[in-house]
């Protein structure tokens, strides 16, 4: 090869060399600015993180920005709603508190007038408390008189009963002189016959217990009757209080019907008032016979599922129209001077009130007789008991 030729081969050579030099120069740059621009890509993409954090959380309290926005709002509204309210509860109080001391200045003045009020009342009180203790006072005095009076009535019954009794007691005492005197005449005429003067001796004694059952009658009848209550068989009060007439019933030829209750009715009460209550009626009965043509009384008992009712009846001239309440009145009669008290229907008929009963006089005409009826309760279970203690 020429000289010539090199040359521009050289040249060529070097400005290739130059070229790739200058290419690898920019290459290093470009891949330097690669790695500028990936670095940057890469703190980019870290700010773009960075923001997307940040966008969330500026989300998150934005939402819980809302959410207080919400609350404040409501509690705002409550806070109005109890701001009116407290207003109101405010003014309402200022009433209150104005009503209050009206009402502290009328206590006030009531507590005056209570005061006088109280003094007033503890006198009255005390005036209450003597009256009480008087009426207490008086009523046990009525109650004693009532009793008394009651008594008196009992034995104005015995005085006129001593008649038939004295006859009922002679009769066993005849009887006892009459055996006692048999058995005597066979001891001193030596008859010795040994049950004969037992069989004198045995009849003396139940003659004995005869005339003491009349005289235990009487005696029963005639003390203070006690306050108790007990079961009281009706039938058999009735009996005894007939036992007692019976003597002046037979010496004035009245006869008696009897028709009771077969299923012996029992009441709650006391036997020996029950058997004044009878032969206050039976008397009255003997006595309004006295002139009478015909000398029947009658006496029923009859009972259902609460009440005894019984009927004293007789066919004497009868009670006068319009006096059918007032011969229960103490003190009134329709007897002659000295031949009644006029207290036995009146204490018959309180009698018959004490033990929760009634008793009235039927209404009829002139010379039909007295009817009175009488209605008690009867004891729960109304089954008879034993006999009643007197």
């Amino acid at each position: 090869m020429s000289v010539d030729a090199a040359a521009p081969l050289a040249e060529d050579r070097r400005v290739a060399k130059e070229s790739v030099g200058d290419l690898l120069e920019a290459n290093a740059r470009l891949e330097e600015r690669v790695g500028e621009l990936e670095q940057r890509l890469r703190q980019r993409d870290e700010q773009r993180r960075a923001m997307l954090h940040i966008m969330s959380d500026l989300h998150e309290l934005n939402t819980r920005l809302a959410n207080q926005r919400k609350a404040m709002l409501h509690i705002l509204v409550d806070y109005e709603a109890d701001r009116r309210r407290l207003a109101r509860q405010t003014e309402r109080l200022d009433n209150s508190r104005r009503a209050l001391l009206h009402i502290l200045q009328d206590s006030h003045k009531s507590n005056l007038r209570l005061e006088a009020s109280r003094k007033a009342m503890i006198h009255i009180m005390k005036d209450l408390h003597e009256t009480t203790a008087e009426i207490q006072r008086r009523e046990w005095e009525l109650r004693e008189k009532q009793e008394q009076l009651v008594q008196a009535g009992k034995l104005a019954t015995l005085g006129e009963l001593t008649t038939g009794v004295a006859h009922e007691l002679n009769n066993p005492l005849n009887n006892i002189g009459l055996f006692i005197g048999n058995a005597i005449d066979l001891i001193e005429f030596s008859q010795m016959d040994r049950e004969r003067i037992l069989r004198e001796l045995r009849n003396t004694m139940q003659q004995v217990r005869k005339a003491t059952e009349i005289i235990s009658h009487l005696r029963t009848f005639g003390r203070a009757a006690p306050v108790s209550r007990e079961p009281v068989p009706i039938n058999q009060v009735i009996e005894r209080a007939l036992s007692l007439m019976q003597e002046q019933l037979r010496l004035r030829q009245i006869r008696v019907e009897l028709d009771l209750s077969c299923e012996d009715p029992v009441v709650i009460g006391n036997p020996i008032q029950m058997e004044q209550v009878f032969i206050n009626l039976l008397t009255n009965a003997r006595d309004a016979l006295a002139d009478s043509p015909r000398k029947v009384m009658s006496i029923v008992c009859a009972v259902d599922a609460t009440m005894v009712d019984l009927t004293f009846s007789d066919t004497g001239p009868g009670i006068p129209e319009g006096l059918e309440q007032r011969i229960f009145d103490p003190f009134f009669t329709t007897k002659q001077v000295g031949q009644g008290t006029g207290l036995g229907l009146s204490i018959t008929y309180g009698i018959i009130n004490d033990h929760g009963g009634t008793i009235a006089v039927a209404k009829s005409r002139p010379g039909e007789g007295a009817k009175f009826s009488i209605q008690l309760p009867r004891a729960q279970g109304g089954m008879a008991a034993g006999p009643a203690v007197a």
